[in-house]
């Protein structure tokens, strides 16, 4: 990790932020295509050479941006319901849609 980074929230999970990285996030509301810009208000923490701001519960006045390198989804998760004795079977998938974004 380099001396400056930023911890942020998007899509019910945190991920650290830090310039020229690489993240899989879960896929923002909107319409979106790949080499958008997007915004991230939800900064809960930033470091800046050994200076941590912690927010409570949000850094006021804190972004971070983000260019979308691919809409892609994630591998195929099988969902299967069954009842023993009762010939009742029920098969499902599903794939998860997800952002890879480069911070900016």
């Amino acid at each position: 990790m380099s001396n400056t980074y930023s911890i942020i929230k998007t899509g019910g999970k945190q991920y650290v932020a830090e310039k020229g990285a690489k993240l899989r996030i879960e896929k923002l509301a909107g319409d979106f295509k790949e080499g958008d810009t997007v915004t991230f208000d939800e900064v809960l923490l930033t470091a800046d050479n050994g200076k941590y701001t912690v927010g409570s519960p949000l850094v006021s006045g804190s972004k971070v941006s983000a260019k979308i390198l691919e809409i892609t989804k994630d591998p195929k998760i099988v969902v299967l319901r069954y009842r023993a004795k009762s010939r009742y079977h029920k098969k499902n998938g599903h794939k998860q849609p997800k952002f890879v974004v480069e911070i900016q």
